[in-house]
């Protein structure tokens, strides 16, 4: 779509705003290939339940492609890429097994390994996106939005189209919105601080 309105219209959003389902990394890295700032949560399950450390407690660095353990070992790899798109970073188990940081990092393995997503350096670029002012500023104005939506689906039944075409998915949107607007400016006359947003 991005492709498509650059090349019809002539037209390239320069941040694109979404929620969590869309912070994978293949499609963060789409993202960022494309030029477009990413303004979106980064789904990240690496975080560790059982009270060891996760993979935000290892340092990467990318010119020698290590991982640095909070002991200061390293953790290197093969390069390669296995069927869930990760890459396996393994420390020695000798150094691991000298570590007395060893039950809060391995307990139950011979040696640590830490998983890297081939696209992890988009993935990382979300995160420092995420600590800024204007992150926070779009984040809360996709929430505007997206709660019309959920009122609609919610409130109103309009959880699919009914009508066919792009003329028919229009007109039934803009009655639904018009429905919207209306139920807001009659709230409004009760309680002015109440915001009218056109859909």
């Amino acid at each position: 779509m991005v492709e498509r309105t650059k090349r019809r219209f002539d037209l390239k959003p320069k941040r694109l705003v979404a929620d969590t389902a869309y912070g994978t990394g293949k499609f963060l890295a789409f993202v960022v290939g494309a030029g477009i700032t990413p303004h979106i949560p980064v789904w990240d399950k690496s975080t560790r339940e059982d009270n060891t450390f996760s993979r935000a407690d290892f340092v990467f660095k990318k010119r020698r492609d290590v991982y640095i353990c909070p002991a200061g070992k390293t953790l290197i790899t093969t390069g390669h890429v296995s069927t869930d798109h990760a890459i396996r970073y393994i420390a020695s188990v000798l150094d691991c097994r000298a570590c007395p940081l060893k039950p809060t990092c391995c307990p139950n393995m011979p040696s640590r390994r830490v998983l890297r997503d081939v696209n992890e350096d988009a993935r990382d670029i979300a995160r420092r996106k995420m600590k800024t002012k204007a992150f926070l500023k779009s984040r809360d104005e996709r929430k505007r939005v997206e709660m019309r939506f959920a009122h609609l689906k919610t409130h109103h039944g309009f959880e699919r189209m009914r009508l066919r075409g792009l003329s028919g998915a229009r007109d039934e949107f803009h009655l639904a919105a018009i429905v919207q607007n209306l139920k807001t400016m009659a709230l409004r006359l009760l309680s002015p601080s109440i915001e009218i947003v056109h859909a």
